[in-house]
C-alpha cells in the first residue's frame, strides 16, 4: 500500500485487519445506543410528523433508555392513533404543532414532516428553545437551509440532520481507513443507486379514510400554491417538487451525506451537473425518475447515479492513488489496495526493436526486482458490519448531545451543505444547465 504498508496497517489495527483478509469478512462492533439514563432524566420529546419515516422514528426513539415521548403532532388525525399505539396511550397528540413548541417541559423534537416544512418547524422549534432532529434533506431550498443555519447560531441549541449512516459502524470504518490514508489522497467519489418497485419510486397509498375531515388540507400546503384536496399529492409528495425534492432529497442526500462524513469534504459543491428525465412512472408526477449528476468539490468530481427504474446495489465508491475504499448495502466495507506502479516492463517496448528490448527489460529487472519483492500484491479487505440504515444509533446520539451539549457530526451547516447539493442537482436538472455554488 506504498507509505501506507501492509505491515502498518496490521500494526495500527492491532493485528485484527488479518481477519478479513481469510474467508468471510470481519465483523464490526455492535452499534452504540448511547448511554443509560435514570427515568427522571430522561429526554423528553416530541414527534411532529408521525408518517412513514415519522413513525419508524419513533418506534426507534421509544426503544432508547434515554428518550421520554410526551407528545406527538400530525395534520393527519389517523397519525394520532399510531402515535399513541407506538408510545403508549398517555401521549398527548395534537394537530397544531405551537401547541408542542409552547410546551416548556418538552425538551427536544424530532421533525419528520414534507420537505416544504422543515424550514418552519425546525426555525419555530429552535427559537422556542428546543433541540431538533430534522429529516433529511434539512430544508426544501438552499435559501431555507440559509435561514435555519442562522436560527441555530442565534441560539443555544442544535440541529442534527436524519441521515443516520454518520452514526453507522461501517461508515466510520470507512472514514477510519480514509483518515489513516489507506488510499491517499482522495481524487474521485462514484455514488449509485437504483430501484425498480411501486414501492421504491413512493407510489404509497393513501390512507383509506382520508378526507378534508380528517386531515387538515389546507396547513398541510403550506405557502405553496393551493390545490383541491388530493389524496395522490399527500401520500406521494416526495415525487412533487412543490412538497419534495425527489430522488435528490430521498436518496441522493444519504450517498452525499457519507461522502461527506467519510472523505472530511463539508461543502457546497462548486458546480452541478445532471441529466434525466421521467422515463419509468409516468403517473403525474414532475420530479424525474432517473438522474445523473456530476458534482465538482474543488479538484474532487463526485458522480451520483440514481434510477427508480433498475434495481442495483448501493454503492459509494471513494478512490485516490493507494485504492478504493468502496461501501455497499450489504452492510460491508471493503478496502481495495493499490500499488500503482507497473509490475512488469512498460507495454510501450513491445515497439523496440529485439536487442533493444532485452537490454531494456534487462535494465528495468535490475531496477524494480528489489522494490516489488518488499511491495506484493495486497489483498482486499472486508469488515461486515451491523446496518448502516439502522436509526437507533442516530437517534441516539441526538438525545446524548441533548443531555451533554457534546456537538454532534451531522449539525445544521453539515445539512445544510448535503441538501445544498441536492437542490443545485435539481436545478440543473430543470434548467438544463451547469449550476453553480455560491463562491
Amino acid at each position: 500500500m506504498s507509505e501506507f504498508s501492509r505491515r502498518r496497517f496490521l500494526q495500527a489495527s492491532g493485528g485484527s485487519a488479518m481477519a478479513a483478509v481469510l474467508p468471510g469478512a470481519m465483523m464490526l462492533g455492535q452499534e452504540q445506543t448511547g448511554q443509560t439514563a435514570a427515568s427522571g432524566d430522561r429526554v423528553r420529546f416530541a414527534s411532529i410528523g408521525v408518517g412513514i419515516q415519522g413513525s419508524s422514528l419513533l418506534r426507534a426513539a421509544v426503544t432508547l433508555p434515554q428518550a421520554q415521548c410526551v407528545a406527538a403532532c400530525d395534520l393527519y388525525d389517523g397519525r394520532h392513533t399510531l402515535a399513541k399505539e407506538i408510545a403508549g396511550p398517555q401521549v398527548k397528540t395534537t394537530r397544531r404543532y405551537q401547541e408542542i413548541l409552547d410546551d416548556k417541559n418538552i425538551e427536544a423534537v424530532i421533525v419528520a414532516v414534507p420537505d416544504h416544512w422543515h424550514k418552519q418547524i425546525t426555525v419555530d422549534a429552535i427559537r422556542a428553545g428546543k433541540d431538533v432532529h430534522c429529516e433529511k434533506p434539512m430544508a426544501h431550498t438552499i435559501g431555507e437551509g440559509e435561514e435555519m443555519v442562522a436560527a441555530v447560531k442565534a441560539s443555544k441549541h442544535f440541529v442534527q440532520v436524519g441521515s443516520q449512516r454518520v452514526s453507522s459502524q461501517v461508515f466510520k470504518k470507512a472514514k477510519e481507513l480514509y483518515d489513516s490514508g489507506a488510499i491517499g489522497e482522495v481524487h474521485q467519489v462514484e455514488l449509485q443507486l437504483g430501484r425498480n418497485s411501486p414501492g421504491g419510486a413512493w407510489v404509497y397509498p393513501p390512507p383509506l379514510d382520508l378526507s378534508p375531515e380528517t386531515l387538515d388540507w389546507v396547513t398541510w400546503q403550506g405557502t405553496v400554491a393551493k390545490k383541491a384536496f388530493d389524496p395522490i399529492a399527500f401520500a406521494r409528495w416526495r415525487a412533487f417538487h412543490e412538497y419534495g425534492t425527489g430522488m435528490a432529497g430521498d436518496l441522493m442526500v444519504h450517498l452525499l451525506t457519507g461522502m461527506q462524513f467519510v472523505t472530511g469534504i463539508n461543502a457546497i459543491p462548486d458546480k452541478a451537473y445532471s441529466a434525466g428525465g421521467i422515463y419509468r412512472w409516468k403517473d403525474g408526477r414532475n420530479m424525474p425518475d432517473l438522474m445523473v449528476t456530476t458534482f465538482e468539490y474543488g479538484n474532487v468530481p463526485v458522480t451520483v447515479r440514481l434510477t427508480l427504474g433498475t434495481e442495483t446495489p448501493e454503492v459509494t465508491r471513494i478512490m485516490g492513488p493507494k485504492g478504493v475504499i468502496e461501501v455497499s448495502n450489504t452492510n460491508q466495507v471493503t478496502l481495495i489496495p493499490e500499488l500503482g506502479v507497473d509490475r512488469s516492463p512498460a507495454y510501450g517496448i513491445n515497439g523496440f526493436p529485439a536487442a533493444m528490448h532485452a537490454a531494456y527489460e534487462k535494465q528495468w529487472h535490475a531496477e524494480h526486482d528489489a522494490f516489488l519483492a518488499e511491495h506484493p500484491l495486497d489483498d482486499t479487505m472486508t469488515w461486515k458490519g451491523p446496518s448502516w440504515d439502522e436509526l437507533r444509533p442516530h437517534l441516539a446520539t441526538f438525545f446524548d448531545a441533548v443531555r451533554s451539549r457534546k456537538p454532534v457530526v451531522e449539525d445544521v451547516v453539515f445539512g445544510h451543505n448535503a441538501a445544498a447539493a441536492c437542490h443545485m442537482a435539481n436545478a440543473s436538472y430543470f434548467e438544463n444547465k451547469v449550476v453553480f455554488g455560491k463562491g
